[in-house]
């Protein structure tokens, strides 16, 4: 199996300082599973390619394990291991390329921390999802890319595409960064691993999905299929990752950086903790919290004694196994699990579960519906459930100018609808109040900018006392 890497960064050569690798001669290592390579076909100071040849022995793979396992002795013997690129090509990559993956380099660290323009290709790979799944993959990092394959025989055009093709990624990316996208990717588009998968591959996919897979838009697809679609380990990453990616969660999954007058974890920490002292503030003892996601404003409601009976609901049933898990819902007394209960439920539909509490939080939600359902949650909330209290929170549009890689006119995260300005917000917040018999005032959330607002607006309302 064969990767290239080529740029056409000037000096081009400068590449082989990079992988640390010398254009001049040919690099071998010894693999469990067979040899490696590294080689320059070319290396000027236009364009320098790198190659990475894996030579597997298939023999040697299978030879003195006892039995032949799915798909029999033959297909042991048979197989696409030593042509299509797959999981043994990222193991190979680790060994071989260890120090450009980490990010350095001795004799030129500033150019291994630049952005250059990289061109990856594969010769062969299976991608058992079509070209719309590489879309999916590397489309959201910023690479564009050309896949070629052929149907399985031009004789019979009914059994469809062959799921071999070659290839070409490319991107003006850091090299660690497209090292460390195909290392996590290869085995994801072949949808298999040629070795045994454990609890240790999920540090391995954590270590090498460190600052882009928590915010990647197909990431359960991708840890799913890295872990070879177990269960058990693919919850364990998903909560992972979901707990290291709180930073990302400021801005709503934006694909932002935060100036440094305010760091993403602060904003985070601070829109859940004010949420829970507003909520503590009502004196409420029974609460919902709807659109509780993985359960994070759940944890803190549940650390407090003050509240007897709390709900979480969400519209998305691996949430709330990943909210299942974060909680630890199965290890907990049993008295301190009865107070706990996860629904699934949508606030666009009438739901009696959620009839009869004191307070109810809507943390970020709102800004996920279309703006024609805004009605109907108005009254699922306010008019059927009716909580005594209402603490919602959503984006300050004002304040998105602050995010200094936030493009004008971007929504902080994709699946938002919309976003409003205070005086948006206000206005429709009084209405639904003067509606349905509330009274409402605002908070902001977070740090104050004099002309902006501060990045999150908070609406409390209370029900209206009737007069005796």
């Amino acid at each position: 199996m064969l990767l290239t890497i080529s740029t056409t960064h000037r000096p081009a050569t400068d590449l082989g300082y990079l992988l640390h690798k010398n254009p001049a001669r040919l690099q071998t290592e010894e693999l469990s599973f067979g040899k490696g390579f590294v080689f320059y076909p070319e290396a000027s100071a236009d364009q320098c390619t790198a190659a990475l040849l894996i030579e597997i022995d298939p023999l040697a793979l299978v030879r003195g394990r006892g039995p032949a396992g799915e798909g029999g002795q033959l297909e042991q013997y048979v197989n696409d291991r030593p042509y299509a690129a797959n999981s043994f090509l990222s193991v190979a990559m680790g060994r071989m390329f260890t120090t450009a993956m980490s990010g350095r380099s001795k004799e030129r660290q500033e150019l291994a921390d630049t952005a250059i323009p990289f061109s990856a290709f594969l010769p062969v790979i299976a991608v058992r999802g079509g070209e719309d799944l590489v879309r999916r993959l590397f489309e959201p990092l910023g690479y564009t890319f050309a896949v070629q394959g052929s149907r399985l025989d031009e004789k019979f055009p009914e059994w469809g595409r062959s799921p071999y093709v070659s290839l070409t990624v490319s991107g003006t990316v850091r090299l660690q960064d497209l090292l460390t996208h195909l290392y996590v990717l290869i085995p994801v588009l072949d949808n298999e691993k040629h070795y045994w998968v454990a609890q240790d591959e999920i540090e391995k996919l954590l270590k090498r999905g460190e600052g882009w897979l928590p915010q990647h838009p197909e990431k359960d697809l991708i840890v799913s299929r890295y872990l070879k679609r177990q269960r058990h380990l693919t919850r364990e990453a998903l909560t992972r990752l979901l707990e290291d990616d709180a930073p990302s969660e400021e801005t709503d999954g934006a694909p932002v950086k935060l100036e440094t007058t305010e760091r993403a974890p602060s904003l985070h920490t601070q829109r859940l903790q004010v949420v829970l002292s507003a909520i503590q503030a009502t004196g409420a003892e029974r609460v919902l919290d709807l659109g509780c996601g993985e359960g994070k404003l759940l944890r803190l409601l549940l650390a407090e004694k003050q509240f007897e009976s709390i709900l979480g609901m969400d519209v998305s049933w691996r949430s709330l196994e990943i909210a299942k898990e974060r909680l630890r819902l199965d290890e907990l007394p049993e008295r301190q699990r009865g107070r706990i209960e996860l629904i699934q439920g949508s606030l666009t539909y009438r739901d009696q579960r959620l009839n009869g509490f004191d307070a109810a939080a809507i943390v970020e939600v709102i800004e996920h519906l279309d703006a024609a359902r805004l009605a109907t949650f108005e009254r699922i909330v306010f008019e059927f459930a009716r909580p005594k209290h209402v603490v919602l929170t959503t984006p300050n549009a004002e304040y998105n100018t602050v995010f200094g890689t936030l493009p004008a006119g971007d929504f902080r995260h994709g699946d938002h609808r919309f976003e409003w300005k205070r005086a948006e917000f206000e206005t429709w917040a009084t209405g639904v109040a003067g509606r349905f018999g509330y009274e409402v005032r605002f908070e902001p959330v977070g740090p104050l900018d004099a002309e902006r607002g501060a990045p999150t607006q908070m609406a409390i309302f209370s029900q209206k006392q009737v007069a005796a």
